[in-house]
């Protein structure tokens, strides 16, 4: 008995044990039955974790990828001096035969302006107005990207909008488009990165100002202050940089040519930019750009007819170059102005005219192609073929007094037919027995058609043909009346060919062609004499031509004290008009009609 209850008083100890372990238990913290679990990263820092860790290797990448894109660009970009060597198009100043300038064709590129000979006027009114970080950058300016990368995600699809610096302006403008594509932004800042890679500030400032666009075909700043202001850019004053600076933005809008008030009024935003970046005094600032004197824009309407006949012969007389040049040319300001006022003063409703007038030599002092050649650039005095009427009957005496005529040959004014063709006079009448002058100087169609008959088509068309005329010519027996078309110009020439005393003249335009530097690529020279015809045949056809100014059908060409010679053409139904003659060594020939006879 005694055994059995030490037995229990131990199992009791064991409990007592027991209890006071699992007392102690709950006293203590409990320790977490899965403390692996626990310490775990979250989802979101494990990706958090990766996304930036990929973030730094696609940023390593990137810019290993654009250091090397830039590398690459800078080692193709073509040096300093090729770029500025390179030009996109030739130049050409047309000059008259005084000097003055009558017209420029082509972009125009003036004198490259080096670095230190640009105004720093200049300089810092272009960095004010388009790039005022430029000296600071490395040709991308992040703000201004931030802002075109914005304007481009809540503007337009697929345009990029903002202002490039200075040196993505020149990227473009050398190597690329202006489409505003995000593609062509991207290429333009690697491009931009590279000319800074490879150029220092002072050089991408002067590839810049010496090309980039100011309208009116001018690139570079000499060349718009010589459009603007006749003078070269060394001289720019404060106001005058501000008006081209202004121009960059939108030089059609701003063009002082085509809206006095839009520049102004840019150049005085200009002056505040450089006045808030201390380029310049508030005094400067202040500088009265209204007052600023602009060049007067001759009008150059006309004249384009000349040009467009002159300046194609340049294919045949230089060798192949894309330097500026400078065109002299034989035309007379004063013919000119005068010879479109009467064309156009005179010209029908409806109608069109066209006037050539040649110098003794062949110089071409005038020359008309339409009334408007804004409205129509047809050139009707060297391109369009017009029946000449009885202005050809010229060729029909000349064959005949070669043959033996004289003005004095006593000729029949009476029906006749040949070949079935029977001429009629203009009055309907026949005056029968004349003599040669009379019948010319009124323009008998009957005793032309009998000249023409004895001495034979054939040769009237071979006269013609000796005089210049190089349009086709019919030997039809009516040819004698001038139903060959032919250009006005080429009759024109026969006539100066006669107040040249029968020696040959060619028309031409232009007298020598000079470089920039003034360096001679070409220069007229006169073309061997030839004698088209003896002395006396050219006295006795200008006997006759004096007479038809006189007392015949040229009557209104008639000029108090002067000796005028010429003739007039009429078409059947007087659908053309037509008057060539000469007096005191010039020749004209004036044609007006409609184009669709």
């Amino acid at each position: 008995m005694a055994k059995r209850g030490r037995k229990l008083t131990n199992k009791g100890k064991r409990g007592s044990r027991r209890a006071a372990t699992e007392r102690a238990r709950e006293v203590m913290p409990k320790k977490s039955s899965r403390p692996k679990e626990e310490k775990r990263p979250s989802v979101i820092w494990k990706w958090g974790k990766r996304v930036a860790l990929a973030g730094v290797v696609v940023g390593l990448l990137g810019a290993l990828f654009l250091t090397f894109a830039v590398g690459f660009a800078a080692r193709e970009i073509p040096s300093f001096y090729q770029l500025k060597s390179t030009q996109n198009a030739q130049t050409i100043l047309v000059r008259a035969r005084d000097g003055s300038e009558i017209v420029e064709l082509g972009p125009s590129f003036g004198e490259w302006l080096e670095y230190n000979d640009i105004p720093d006027t200049m300089k810092n009114a272009m960095v004010a107005v388009e790039d005022k970080r430029f000296h600071s950058h490395y040709g991308v300016d992040p703000i201004r990207l931030t802002g075109a990368i914005i304007e481009g995600i809540t503007g337009a699809r697929s345009r990029v909008g903002g202002t490039s610096t200075i040196t993505q302006q020149l990227a473009r403008n050398v190597f690329l488009n202006t489409n505003r594509t995000y593609d062509r932004k991207a290429r333009e800042a690697v491009l931009a990165m590279a000319l800074e890679w490879k150029f220092s500030k002072e050089q991408i400032l002067e590839l810049y100002l010496n090309k980039v666009y100011f309208g009116g075909g001018a690139y570079g700043i000499d060349s718009a202050s010589r459009k603007f202001f006749s003078h070269p850019a060394k001289e720019l004053t404060v106001a005058e940089a501000a008006i081209i600076a202004g121009l960059v933005k939108a030089p059609s809008r701003y063009s002082p040519t085509a809206d006095v008030q839009a520049a102004v009024d840019r150049a005085k935003v200009v002056l505040r930019l450089m006045r808030e970046q201390n380029y310049i005094s508030a005094s400067q600032a202040n500088v009265d750009v209204d007052a600023v004197n602009l060049k007067q824009q001759a009008g150059q309407n006309s004249v384009r007819y000349f040009t467009d006949w002159a300046l194609p012969q340049l294919d045949l007389l230089l060798p192949e170059t894309y330097a500026p040049i400078e065109v002299w040319t034989t035309l007379d300001v004063g013919m000119q102005r005068a010879a479109t006022t009467a064309v156009k003063s005179n010209a029908p409703q409806g109608s069109q005219g066209a006037l050539v007038s040649l110098d003794s030599d062949g110089a071409i002092l005038a020359l008309v192609g339409g009334t408007d050649y804004v409205e129509t650039n047809f050139n009707r005095a060297t391109n369009a073929l017009r029946q000449p009427g009885s202005s050809w009957k010229l060729f029909v005496y000349l064959a005949a007094l070669e043959a033996g005529y004289n003005p004095e040959s006593m000729v029949k004014d009476v029906p006749v037919q040949f070949d079935g063709w029977s001429p009629s006079n203009a009055n309907g009448r026949n005056i029968g027995e004349t003599n040669l002058r009379t019948s010319f100087a009124f323009s008998i169609n009957t005793v032309a058609a009998q000249l023409g008959n004895e001495v034979g088509f054939g040769t009237v068309a071979s006269m013609a043909r000796r005089f210049g005329i190089t349009s086709r010519v019919s030997t039809f027996p009516s040819m004698v009346l001038g139903s060959s078309e032919v250009r006005l110009i080429e009759m024109t020439r026969a006539f100066s060919s006669i107040a040249a005393k029968g020696r040959n003249v060619e028309p031409y335009g232009i007298t020598k062609v000079v470089t920039a530097t003034g360096e001679v690529l070409y220069e007229h020279k006169k073309p061997a004499e030839r004698t088209l015809i003896p002395e006396y045949v050219a006295a006795g056809i200008t006997d006759l031509l004096q007479t038809a100014v006189q007392s015949g059908t040229g009557r209104a060409a008639r000029i108090e004290g002067r000796h005028v010679a010429g003739k007039t053409g009429t078409t059947s139904s007087n659908k053309e008009g037509y008057f060539v003659g000469f007096s005191s060594g010039s020749s004209t020939g004036v044609w007006m009609g409609r184009d669709d006879a």
